[in-house]
């Protein structure tokens, strides 16, 4: 039974039926309950697998319990695409900076002609590519926290672990089950060829053998780091940092990770300048969306933690900061933010966490002001731009409150400052 029938769980049933299997699915919601393989009582059915897409909160859940008490095989789809995976399986994650990570890898091994699979969280399921993959492939496979959690058998030839800072902790409970779900991607680390970043606490106390790559934007004795104003895979160099398209302190992180997991799979450093040189960004992740009444305007809507936030506003040099920040709480305390002393010209909180940024704002000394909502926030700080001020959508929330999803909010922010959003006044 393939359990959560979001995209995931359609290719692993997909995957499962062209394997021949007799496949039943089940949704928490009703809208598969007209399909014919669909399971209405699925406790009263007994299976010989059980495959959790990501969107299923394992964590409290009955259902699951009920398959694990009984001693049915439960794995994630993840697990599912990964047993099916020929040639060698890419696996990175990290609190932030994944997707960015897999799709610049992933230019990185095209451009050196290498037969590479883009997928996991960043968009095409595991399952839904894993019957294309050969021998010589790579699957290049950005993997969540959500993917992990009901993960057994995800063992990639290569882990990157980028980073680590509380996130997700409404699903979670708490940061040290966070942690303990991150870290279930070192299966077997002496194994595995492991890339760490350095400059992340938690993930370079993680030494784990003496093949593990470190990556660091200080100068380090051996792995990827800055010299000279230079990216160096040891001895090494592969490109000068004025030559790095991408913005700001966190893509410089990204890409460091990126270049030591190309250089642990051996692609030659030719290779890894010209894709760097040519990349772009994927959208709403510190995009520069250009000027209002002479204010610079930034998008970081993918900003849905605290560390993205402090990133984000740190790689702005802290001066003339319109923030705005608000949305749906994913179980953080925003002392964080405030307590550092940034020099924010205007806090503006937003949504359904908004009174508890704009109280907890208001203790540190900031006047900040209130609004119900994104959009509310954007039209005042649209309306209110002035030369010189950066004004950055940086929200430390999900999306859910008002969006379907970050990049939704970060399109109709977009659309207000600088396109054709109409304000609409409620009478």
């Amino acid at each position: 039974m393939v359990y959560g029938m979001a995209s995931s769980g359609q290719s692993a049933a997909s995957l499962l039926h062209e394997e021949g299997a007799c496949v039943s699915i089940y949704d928490d919601g009703n809208k598969f309950s007209s399909f014919y393989s669909y399971e209405k009582s699925p406790t009263l059915k007994q299976f010989d697998l059980v495959v959790v897409s990501p969107g299923i909160k394992v964590r409290g859940n009955d259902l699951i319990s009920f398959f694990v008490q009984n001693g049915t095989q439960v794995i994630s789809e993840l697990d599912l695409g990964f047993l099916h995976c020929k040639g060698k399986v890419i696996g990175i994650t990290g609190t932030n900076g994944k997707t960015t990570v897999t799709s610049l890898v992933g230019d990185i091994f095209k451009k050196a002609g290498k037969e590479s699979f883009v997928c996991g969280n960043i968009g095409l399921p595991i399952s839904s590519v894993a019957k294309k993959t050969s021998k010589k492939s790579y699957v290049i496979t950005e993997v969540s926290n959500f993917q992990l959690e009901e993960s057994k058998f995800f063992n990639p030839d290569v882990a990157c672990l980028l980073n680590i800072t509380p996130d997700h902790l409404d699903r979670h409970g708490s940061f040290e089950e966070y942690i303990r779900v991150k870290k279930k991607i070192l299966y077997r680390p002496k194994k595995q060829k492991v890339v760490l970043n350095y400059d992340d606490k938690i993930t370079r106390e993680l030494f784990l053998s003496k093949k593990t790559l470190y990556f660091s934007k200080k100068m380090l004795n051996k792995g990827v780091f800055i010299k000279n104003g230079a990216i160096y895979f040891n001895k090494t160099k592969i490109i000068s940092c004025s030559d790095i398209p991408l913005f700001g302190e966190r893509n410089l992180e990204n890409i460091l990770a990126s270049v030591a997991i190309s250089c642990a799979c051996k692609i030659k450093p030719q290779y890894i300048k010209k894709a760097i040189m040519q990349f772009k960004a994927p959208p709403h992740r510190m995009e520069y969306l250009g000027q209002v009444n002479g204010a610079d305007v930034f998008d970081d809507s993918k900003a849905t933690n605290i560390s993205a936030c402090k990133s984000a506003i740190e790689s702005l040099g802290e001066k003339r900061i319109v923030l705005l920040i608000g949305g749906q709480n994913k179980g953080f305390k925003f002392d964080e933010i405030f307590s550092v002393g940034y020099d924010l010209e205007e806090v503006l909180c937003f949504g359904q966490c908004g009174q508890e940024i704009f109280d907890c704002a208001s203790q540190y000394g900031y006047s900040p002001k209130l609004f119900p909502s994104m959009k509310g926030a954007s039209f005042y700080a649209k309306e209110r731009a002035q030369k010189g001020q950066k004004i950055l959508l940086a929200p430390a929330c999900a999306s859910f409150d008002e969006f379907s999803s970050y990049a939704v909010r970060g399109e109709v922010f977009k659309e207000i400052m600088l396109g054709s959003y109409q304000k609409i006044e409620m009478q």
